[in-house]
């Protein structure tokens, strides 16, 4: 992983795009444990690929297929905590990143009030992603997940 400017780029635009590709990664989780499926596919750009951690072989691919994809899915309590978030920027319309991933998973309490977590502990993953910057800003091109430990 680089943190060269690329040709012709300061140092100050490298850093934005950094900025503004980390944030994409953590409003990815933010939205996702919110359930805003409509809001997390928007992430992507039109033609964009999703490889989920616990389905590597199995890409989503195109926004609407991944915004489907995602309201296919059971309810679910979740908290995804992303870390090691290392982005290297490849020219002012390209950057790539690798980054950590740990998802808490939970059922409904019977109460209603907090879920309850799942025994069998924490999901640990990693993606590795492709950004292209859109009309509408920086969107993922391509998450490619993967678990770093059988669940």
């Amino acid at each position: 992983m680089s943190t060269a400017e690329p040709a012709g780029m300061d140092e100050a635009t490298r850093r934005a795009i950094e900025a503004d590709c980390t944030r994409l990664i953590n409003l990815y989780a933010l939205r996702n444990d919110a359930g805003d499926w409509d809001a997390v596919a928007a992430l992507y750009a039109e033609d964009g690929l999703l490889a989920r951690p616990s389905a590597p072989d199995k890409p989503i691919v195109g926004r609407a297929a991944i915004l489907a994809a995602f309201k296919a899915r059971p309810a679910r309590a979740g908290r995804h905590v992303c870390s090691n978030i290392v982005v290297d920027v490849e020219s002012a319309t390209q950057a790539s990143a690798f980054s950590v991933i740990l998802l808490f998973q939970g059922e409904a309490s019977e109460d209603g009030g907090l879920p309850v977590r799942d025994p069998k502990g924490p999901l640990v993953g990693w993606f590795r992603d492709r950004f292209v910057k859109t009309a509408q800003g920086w969107r993922f091109a391509e998450r490619r997940g993967g678990l770093d430990f059988r669940p």
